[in-house]
């Protein structure tokens, strides 16, 4: 079938599916802690793809669980947030690659120093997710549309969704949020019940 141009609508991953993905990673070889490390990033940060693989270990705060984007869409740069299980991903990797002597260069390199390729990060991400048995599309944005969906389910005000996500304006945001609101309109209409046999809905 001819490419039409068209962006595929977002997909939603549950938190169930992330983990899925990234116990897939082996936590003995330096490779797999280091794709635990980086879907870490772009899920619990909700950076982009080529803003996790622009990072440098100086960039990551592990005592006050921020991340430092430095050249972020258009250049700009930010600080965002990561928790305290995201953080304990990142330093696993950081210490394995401190013992291989990769001490200088990107966050997330391959073993001989040199940059990891977004295509590898891509394709590295489908097959994940066939050997999770996750039949959605599976892509590094998929990620940053996840955490952007799970902000605003927990009540995160805009303003502060925004920040972490680097967009330029509250409208970019909103607009960003509506696009991926299916997923999320779904979710609350499961969660909303009312039983007429049982009076008042709940």
């Amino acid at each position: 079938m001819a490419d039409t141009g068209r962006k595929q609508p977002a997909e939603i991953l549950t938190r169930d599916e992330v983990a899925a993905l990234a116990r897939q990673c082996s936590v003995r070889a330096p490779t797999g802690l280091r794709n635990r490390a980086l879907i870490a990033v772009m899920y619990r940060a909700g950076l982009r793809l080529d803003e996790a693989l622009a990072l440098k270990p100086a960039d990551i705060n592990a005592q006050q669980g921020t991340v430092r984007v430095l050249h972020g869409k258009k250049d700009k740069d930010r600080t965002v947030s990561l928790d305290d299980g995201g953080m304990a991903i990142v330093q696993q990797w950081m210490a394995r690659r401190s013992a291989l002597s990769l001490r200088n260069g990107l966050l997330f390199c391959t073993l001989d120093g040199k940059r990891v390729q977004p295509q590898y990060v891509r394709n590295l991400m489908k097959r994940l997710a066939l050997k999770a048995g996750i039949e959605k599309r599976v892509h590094p944005h998929g990620l940053r549309h996840t955490h952007a969906a799970e902000l605003a389910h927990e009540g995160w005000p805009m303003n502060l969704i925004q920040q972490q996500l680097g967009h330029s304006s509250l409208l970019t945001t909103d607009v960003y949020l509506r696009h991926i609101a299916p997923a999320e309109l779904i979710a609350l209409g499961k969660s909303r019940k009312w039983d007429l046999d049982e009076g008042e809905p709940s």
